[in-house]
């Protein structure tokens, strides 16, 4: 079974390619809404939840994490590696090598949350892909709020796009890396606002693309063409969350509910 999380609900541009690519693959999705934005928290307490939900996934049957949000994965991938050295994990990570090599003019902007651009991750893409390349990077910190609350078309959408965008494409960029998985969602509008002399470029499809090599060489890719199972929890409003579903991914079944209790542990409380 999959394990897929994020704070929100961005992780669910990249579980859409995960059940285009692998319809017979379960899978299981956690949303940790109660501490959504991850972009404006400590790295130190991002680190600490991306632990507890992992071992939340772990419980209910997942083998493979896939850490569908970049701030997490930045803040905490290599951290999960070290302290579950058994399970797989799949992690997240702004698309500049594939920004570098389809440049034209050799400038590309990223835009993401500002946790991203801290640690390690980021540090060593920069290392591997950037020579020759001037780096334009974004904090957009209004964005990943503005999908939460459904806001993809709305007039202050508009503005924040807008706004964010304006030094990137001040600067001359012709590809733009989407370095947060809440802003696939955004993507009609940025293209608009970007023009089309702007690439975009989504990690999501390559993501899943890895998780899929990551269970076949272990042996649980689904290849029996049984339907797939999911399953997915909020630690928010379970309400809110199942409307995002059915807007966002087109799911119509209930959402289940899970809760953070006093001692760091997830569990689930009302299932779908």
């Amino acid at each position: 079974m999959l394990g897929v999380f994020d704070s929100g609900v961005g992780g669910l541009s990249v579980v859409r390619h995960l059940m285009l690519q692998y319809p017979g693959q379960s899978l299981l999705y956690l949303a940790d809404q109660a501490h959504a934005p991850y972009g404006e928290r400590p790295l130190a307490e991002i680190r600490r939840l991306a632990a507890g939900i992992t071992r939340f996934l772990l419980l209910q049957g997942a083998q493979l994490i896939v850490i569908a949000c970049n701030t997490a994965s930045a803040a905490a991938l290599l951290g999960l590696r070290a302290a579950f050295p058994d399970v797989p994990f799949v992690g997240m990570e702004p698309a500049l090598k594939p920004a570098a090599e389809r440049t034209r003019i050799r400038r590309v902007g990223i835009i993401a949350t500002a946790a991203t651009f801290q640690g390690e991750l980021f540090a060593s893409l920069l290392d591997r892909y950037a020579a020759g390349i001037e780096v334009r990077t974004q904090v957009c910190p209004d964005l990943v709020s503005l999908v939460e609350a459904g806001e993809l078309d709305s007039p202050r959408a508009r503005e924040a796009v807008e706004r964010y965008l304006e030094p990137l494409l001040s600067a001359g960029i012709d590809e733009l890396v989407l370095g947060c998985t809440h802003y696939p969602f955004l993507r009609p509008m940025i293209e608009q606002v970007a023009g089309p002399g702007v690439e975009i470029i989504d990690p999501a499809p390559a993501v899943a693309r890895q998780a899929g090599r990551v269970l076949f060489q272990h042996g649980w890719l689904a290849d029996d063409g049984a339907p797939q199972t999911s399953t997915f929890y909020t630690t928010g409003d379970r309400v809110r969350f199942q409307r995002a579903l059915r807007d966002l991914l087109g799911e119509t079944g209930a959402a289940a509910q899970a809760r953070w209790l006093a001692d760091g542990k997830l569990v689930p409380l009302l299932p779908g």
